[in-house]
């Protein structure tokens, strides 16, 4: 990928561009200014179908299980297209609020990365909604594929708050009962919550026959718990204070993120649906990458 894609890709870059409509443009475009192309190694005969992917083409047409086999962009010549209705689905809880650093917090994260799927979609003339919750949905916008719809998203995703206190399994068994038609639906959170009744949500859509991606955003300070010496911690939504060793507990924190993550991943896995675990200090590719991949499955 060229240096001109990844600075468009980062987190500390898109965090300067302060109009959305703008930072999704940049992100997507800079993710698909990192398309190149080059001759297969040893896959000749397996992908034969298959041309280079030149400027200009749909980039619906990539075939992205070809690209994760050998990170070579091709697509599939006479490939039918096929329609997707997406709906983005924001977490409006407090603690999406939060940032350690003071770049983007994990809500303006999800929220650029949703503006970027927003554009790729409607750019695809694929429908897409929005809807957003806490303790109960908030917000929503019905699937549309006119070019008009995309300035209504970024219009209400712009207009939304992190604020209080969230209930999301109660909110996605909200979400289950609203969508109609078998779509592919996407999860931006924090999934600070009990488990098991947000995986048993997450299970009712699938049930309903949804995709689901699920994009699992933590502040980089959560992730990587970058702190020494004393240390409060306030819990952003119930605002209880709490004075720690951060050397002290550093281990032992970082084990129980991992075993957070791998819970969810593991039981995603098992109902096949997508996860992606990212954190505020990551480049947008790797989750722009999981929603193309999903795409791809559904061809």
């Amino acid at each position: 990928m060229s240096s001109t894609a990844e600075k468009y890709l980062k987190p500390e870059v898109i965090r300067q561009v302060a109009r959305l409509d703008l930072r999704a443009k940049f992100i997507v475009e800079g993710f698909l200014s990192g398309l190149h192309a080059s001759p297969f190694q040893g896959f000749s005969v397996e992908f034969s179908e298959h041309r280079k992917y030149t400027p200009g083409d749909n980039i619906s047409d990539v075939d992205w299980n070809v690209y994760a086999k050998t990170d070579r962009f091709y697509v599939k010549k006479f490939q039918a297209e096929t329609n997707l209705t997406g709906y983005l689905v924001m977490d409006l809880s407090g603690s999406m609020g939060y940032t350690y650093r003071q770049e983007l917090t994990k809500f303006e994260y999800g929220i650029s990365l949703a503006a970027a799927l927003g554009y790729l979609m409607i750019h695809q003339q694929d429908p897409v909604g929005l809807i957003a919750f806490d303790q109960k949905v908030r917000q929503s916008l019905p699937p549309k594929s006119k070019r008009s719809q995309l300035g209504n998203i970024l219009s209400l995703l712009a207009k939304l708050q992190p604020a209080g206190e969230t209930a999301i399994a109660k909110s996605l068994h909200q979400v289950a009962g609203m969508i109609r038609h078998r779509s592919l639906v996407m999860i931006f959170s924090d999934l600070l919550g009990d488990a098991e009744p947000i995986i048993q949500a997450l299970h009712r859509l699938r049930f309903a026959g949804h995709d689901v991606i699920i994009f699992h955003i933590l502040d980089e300070a959560e992730a990587l718990f970058p702190f020494d010496g004393m240390v409060e911690l306030e819990d952003n939504e119930t605002h209880e204070t709490l004075l720690v060793d951060a050397d002290g507990i550093r281990a032992d924190y970082l084990e129980e993120v991992a075993s957070f993550q791998d819970k969810f991943r593991k039981e995603c896995r098992n109902a096949r649906i997508d996860y992606t675990a990212l954190h505020t200090g990551m480049p947008f590719d790797k989750a722009l990458m999981s929603y193309l991949l999903s795409r791809q499955s559904r061809g």
